[in-house]
């Protein structure tokens, strides 16, 4: 009797689109598809997601005395 063929482990488990809440596609991974992957980095450019980081004095900036 031989042993049957175990189906192959999927390389990364699904998950939720960020921007919709489907199902991710392997090809848009994490997104669900293209127009997602685009909403999302059409965000980024807008500068609607900003990392904080320290606050610039604008007064003395570049300026040795």
């Amino acid at each position: 009797m031989t042993k049957a063929a175990e189906p192959p482990t999927p390389l990364r488990p699904k998950r939720k689109c960020p921007e919709c809440g489907k199902p991710s596609d392997r090809a848009t991974f994490p997104f669900c598809s293209p127009r997602c992957k685009a909403v999302d980095l059409n965000r980024w450019l807008s500068g609607s997601y900003v990392i904080p980081g320290p606050s610039v004095d604008q007064t003395g900036e570049g300026e040795e005395s």
